[in-house]
C-alpha cells in the first residue's frame, strides 16, 4: 500500500465508486489517497447487474478479465406478471448483446467486484487505502484541500473527489440540498443456495415478477451456486435505513396474492436484509473549484435501470481523462468532467423512477405495460436501451 503525501488526490469514499476513480487515476500515472469510514475497506449487499456498458468502463480499468471470471452471463432477461404468471417479455441477452453492442449482459457479486477494483488499486502502487476513516469536513484554497478525518487526522492533497454515497458530506458542501428523497419503496435483499431454489425457479436468467406495488427479481450468482433475490414494495412505514433486518411476516402480507413461483421463492428464505430506496433530484453543480462529486455522491438513482454500480464506474473513467487533459488543473478538469456527465445520468436518474411506476403497475395501467412489452421485438427493445448500452453514448 502506498504511504500517504500530499501530492495525492483525496477521495471519500471507498466502495465501488471510490476505488474505481482511484484506479483510473492510477492509470494516468496519479497517486490518490481513498478514505472510507467503515472498519474494514468491504462491499456490502449482493449481487448487481452489469450492462454492456459497464464492460467497457472494466476495459478501460484494465479489469476485465478478473471480472470476466467472476460474473455469471445469463441466457436470457425474463419479464413476467407476477399475478397472471404469463411471460411478458424475455430477451435472450447471451446471443443478442454481444452482437448489438460489442459487450455482453452480466451478473455479479457486489462483493466480487469491490475485491478485484480493491486488489487492482493496491497492485497499482499509488492509492493509499484508510479504513475507519470517514471525511467529516473540508476546506479548499482552489489550489488545495486539507480534510479532516473521523480519526481526528487531517490530510492535504491538490483535490477532492466526493464518492461518499446517498448521504455524502462532500455534497452538502456543494449543493447543500439536505436528505435525500424517499421513494416510499422498500427494498429486501438475501442469497440462497442454489439446492434450496425451487425447481421452478432455477432459470439461468434474470427473472424479474412483476406485481401491483411489489416486484421480485432473481438471478443466479458466483458460479450460479447461489441465487440473489431482491423483493421491492411500496410502503410509507420507513423514513430512512439501510442494511437491516427485515421483517418476513410483513414482506409475504405485501406480496399476498402473487404467484406460487414468486411465493415459493420468498417462503425460502429466514433472514432478510432490509433497506428504504431514496434518490435525489438531478442536478448539474457536481463541482466547486477543485472537489468534485461522484457516483452516489452526484447523482443517486432508484434501481430499476442496475446502472448505479455503472453509472459510477464510468465517471471514474471519464473523470481521470479530463484530469489527463487539464495539465494539472483541477478545477478546469473538475468542471468539464461535470459537464460531460451530468445529462446522461440525469437521464438515467429521470428513467429510472419512471420504470418503478411501470414495474409496479396495476390495473389498467398494468394491462396497457403487459400489452406494450408483448408487442415489442428483441430487436426494439434493445434499440431502446442503444442510448444507455452503446459506446459511442458514454461522454469521454
Amino acid at each position: 500500500m502506498k504511504q500517504a503525501s500530499n501530492d495525492q488526490i483525496l477521495i471519500a469514499g471507498g466502495g465501488i465508486g471510490g476505488l474505481a476513480a482511484a484506479l483510473a487515476l492510477a492509470r494516468i500515472g496519479k497517486e490518490s489517497h481513498v478514505f472510507e469510514q467503515a472498519d474494514e475497506i468491504k462491499e456490502i449487499g449482493a449481487g448487481i447487474q452489469l450492462g454492456p456498458n459497464a464492460f467497457y468502463t472494466f476495459d478501460e480499468l484494465g479489469i476485465s478479465d478478473e471480472v470476466n471470471k467472476l460474473a455469471v452471463f445469463p441466457d436470457d432477461i425474463i419479464a413476467m406478471d407476477a399475478i397472471s404468471g404469463e411471460e411478458i417479455l424475455r430477451l435472450p441477452v447471451s446471443e443478442l448483446y454481444p452482437e448489438r453492442f460489442g459487450k455482453p449482459y452480466g451478473l455479479i457479486h457486489r462483493a466480487d467486484l469491490h475485491a478485484v477494483l480493491l486488489q487492482a488499486c493496491r497492485d497499482s502502487g499509488k492509492v493509499t487505502l484508510s479504513a475507519s476513516s470517514k471525511v467529516e469536513s473540508h476546506v479548499s484554497d482552489g489550489k488545495s484541500v486539507t480534510v479532516t478525518t473521523s480519526d481526528g487526522q487531517t490530510h492535504t492533497g491538490p483535490a477532492l473527489i466526493g464518492a461518499d454515497g446517498l448521504w455524502s458530506t462532500v455534497r452538502q458542501s456543494i449543493v447543500n440540498d439536505g436528505k435525500p428523497r424517499v421513494s416510499g419503496h422498500i427494498a429486501y435483499r438475501a442469497v440462497l443456495p442454489i439446492d434450496q431454489v425451487p425447481e421452478a425457479n432455477r432459470k439461468h436468467a434474470m427473472v424479474i415478477w412483476m406485481g401491483p406495488r411489489f416486484h421480485l427479481v432473481h438471478y443466479p450468482l458466483r458460479q450460479s451456486d447461489v441465487f440473489n433475490l431482491v423483493a421491492v414494495f411500496h410502503s410509507d412505514k420507513y423514513d430512512e435505513g439501510w442494511d437491516t433486518y427485515g421483517d418476513p411476516e410483513e414482506l409475504r402480507a405485501r406480496f399476498q396474492g402473487a404467484r406460487p413461483e414468486v411465493l415459493g421463492m420468498l417462503e425460502k428464505i429466514e433472514s432478510w436484509r432490509m433497506w428504504v430506496l431514496c434518490d435525489r433530484d438531478p442536478v448539474g453543480n457536481w463541482t466547486k473549484d477543485n472537489v468534485t462529486l461522484l457516483g452516489d455522491a452526484a447523482h443517486p438513482m432508484l434501481q430499476y435501470l442496475a446502472q448505479g454500480a455503472c453509472m459510477a464506474m464510468e465517471d471514474a473513467v471519464c473523470l481521470a481523462k479530463h484530469v489527463q487533459a487539464s495539465g494539472g488543473d483541477f478545477s478546469k478538469a473538475f468542471d468539464s468532467y461535470a459537464k460531460a456527465r451530468y445529462l446522461r445520468t440525469a437521464r438515467i436518474q429521470q428513467t429510472a423512477r419512471l420504470y418503478g411506476q411501470a414495474y409496479h403497475a396495476s390495473n389498467a395501467t398494468r394491462d396497457l405495460r403487459n400489452a406494450f412489452l408483448k408487442e415489442r421485438t428483441p430487436d426494439q427493445v434493445m434499440e431502446g436501451m442503444a442510448w444507455m448500452y452503446e459506446k459511442d453514448q458514454i461522454p469521454a
